[in-house]
């Protein structure tokens, strides 16, 4: 990642994104606290892995695949070279942050993680589809690297 001052924006521009990130968070620990000894669920040790795996499920998605070019298209260009922000300033800023799947980790748990707290019956459902997409991955890339092997071993004795 290039250093702010070799970038078209400006250290405001990233302390907004912090704002909105520290606020939203704010937030959901405020919503957490008050609901406690309501009707609300609290998240379990055991739900860690499926709520980990759905994350990086999600922002996989949203960073690197084909079906959410509409949300990256106003702040990414995405050329055959290669992905790069877009425009200047809060612009620029966004589409640094869509280009990161660490950085949309941190917001893919936030709304996870959130959705789970407020209406856990939805939390749970979006949590075991976007870790089943997690499963499917890993699934996906063993078995394409298992006939990669094999297709080796082939090649090498034939």
């Amino acid at each position: 990642m290039d250093p702010v001052s070799e970038t078209p924006t400006e250290p405001l521009d990233y302390a907004v994104l912090n704002a909105a990130y520290g606020s939203l968070l704010a937030t959901l620990v405020v919503v957490a606290a008050r609901t406690r000894g309501l009707d609300r669920e609290p998240i379990h040790s055991g739900e860690w892995v499926p709520l980990a795996a759905a994350t990086f499920a999600l922002s996989k998605l949203v960073v690197n695949e084909k079906v959410v070019t509409w949300v990256r298209e106003p702040f990414v260009s995405e050329t055959s070279d290669g992905r790069r922000p877009r425009g200047r300033r809060m612009r620029y800023a966004v589409g640094e942050l869509l280009t990161c799947t660490r950085c949309v980790g941190a917001w893919a748990g936030l709304g996870v993680v959130g959705l789970r707290l407020t209406s856990p019956p939805a939390g749970r459902t979006v949590t075991a589809v976007l870790a089943a997409s997690a499963g499917n991955d890993v699934l996906q890339t063993g078995y394409t690297w298992l006939c990669a092997q094999a297709n080796r071993a082939q090649a090498r004795e034939g």
